[in-house]
């Protein structure tokens, strides 16, 4: 998606639908077209908990903070932070 003339930078957050306590993180610049890849089963990450729905999603103009943004989802006190924020029964 572009913004003014930007690329987006989305970090979303998938949960499986099967296996609801099985979640996956990432960044993209097209959440439905990686959506849809996760749920081909084309990600060697994803393709066990199929099907995927999207939790949530945040988007960046710039690739860099989007980078770290989903880095630090994955890390340390960003654990808390996503538990807390993004998905609590988790």
């Amino acid at each position: 998606m572009r913004e003014h003339g930007q690329t987006m930078h989305y970090v979303y957050l998938l949960r499986s639908i099967r296996n609801p306590d099985q979640c996956y993180i990432s960044e993209t610049t097209d959440l439905k077209k990686r959506l849809a890849e996760h749920n081909a089963g084309l990600s060697i990450h994803t393709n066990k908990f199929r099907p995927w729905e999207i939790e949530v999603y945040l988007g960046f103009k710039d690739k860099v903070k989007a980078i770290e943004f989903e880095t630090y989802l994955k890390h340390g006190s960003g654990h808390a932070f996503r538990k807390k924020h993004f998905w609590s029964k988790i």
